[in-house]
């Protein structure tokens, strides 16, 4: 019998994110700020599991990036990919020439396109979030935009090149969580590239919900760095991330109105219970369903959508991502 490691070994040499033709072995992404030190920074991303790190540009010392004192300390982690993000730009143009410093500084050529709109909010311009990913795409970026949790703009972003697209469950830093988790399903049952969960996330909790709603991977840096404990709380989204994911591929029940008994009611030792008035018709449309699922009608009724309830389709084993 396979152990519980062998399993676990199986199923992520299977289920693989790729973005940009990279293959990850992680859907943790994880930012390198706000950390008591960089000491701890280190043991936070060890713990992690995380692959992709990200940065501000504005912070690093681009003419001497080996002696940065944020990437400095990343240099003997040979498999680490760099995601620079233009954090502080104000419209296309100014993020453009980010991403092309940090090329030109040889930190790669992926770029998390961020562009605020609003000092307070720090609500990303959706406008120029999309003239810059359109531009950079063009020059060959790998381009993951960031992005509020607008399915429309997340399509456009898509057809526009970006490799990924990141919609923020709630503003950054606010660890509210996922405050629309309806707009996030449907970003990713219409999306068809990868979808990062990013920004607004408070603890494990909001990893797990992330995963089963249909994100293909988290991006965390606060809630890990602020936390009273930073490497456990990034252990913690990193098994949360993992089971929220394999809960989304196992698929979820529906949600009911009515309960169900989990044993038949046959062979009641003490007859049969008392009608249940008004919510008995109900109550028996629902069996009639169940018992449709049972002989084969499940492939006919509608998935579980991202509320939870019926009418969209899962879109779980529909992509490979």
């Amino acid at each position: 019998m396979n152990t519980l490691n062998e399993i676990a070994a199986d199923r992520n040499s299977t289920d693989v994110l790729t973005i940009g033709g990279t293959k990850l072995r992680s859907r943790f992404f994880l930012g390198t700020g706000r950390y008591p030190s960089p000491a701890v920074m280190l043991q936070a991303l060890e713990a992690s599991g995380a692959q992709v790190v990200t940065f501000a540009v504005r912070r690093v010392n681009l003419e001497e990036v080996e002696d940065d004192s944020i990437l400095r300390h990343l240099t003997e982690r040979k498999d680490l990919i760099y995601l620079p993000n233009t954090s502080g730009a104000g419209n296309a143009d100014e993020a453009v020439r980010i991403a092309r410093l940090a090329r030109g500084a040889g930190l790669g050529h992926w770029v998390k396109v961020e562009i605020s709109a609003h000092p307070y909010t720090l609500l990303p311009d959706p406008v120029e979030t999309l003239r810059a990913t359109e531009r950079l795409a063009n020059e060959g970026f790998v381009v993951l935009p960031y992005v509020s949790d607008d399915p429309i703009l997340c399509k456009r972003l898509e057809e526009a090149g970006a490799a990924a697209v990141m919609p923020g469950g709630s503003p950054i830093g606010t660890g509210l969580g996922i405050l629309n988790p309806y707009h996030l399903g449907l970003i990713a049952e219409e999306a068809s590239v990868p979808v990062i969960v990013d920004a607004g996330l408070g603890s494990a909790a909001d990893a797990a919900q992330a995963m089963e709603l249909g994100a293909d991977g988290i991006l965390a840096n606060t809630p890990v760095a602020k936390a009273q404990d930073p490497v456990a709380m990034a252990r913690a989204m990193r098994l949360a991330l993992e089971a929220g994911r394999l809960s989304r591929l196992a698929g979820r029940i529906p949600r009911k109105r009515y309960a169900t008994a989990s044993s038949e009611p046959e062979g009641r030792l003490f007859g049969v219970p008392a009608s249940g008035g008004p919510f008995e018709a109900g109550a028996r449309g629902e069996k009639a369903a169940d018992d449709a699922d049972a002989k084969g009608g499940a492939a006919h009724r509608p998935a579980a959508g991202p509320g939870g309830g019926e009418g969209f389709a899962a879109h779980a084993g529909g992509r490979s991502r």
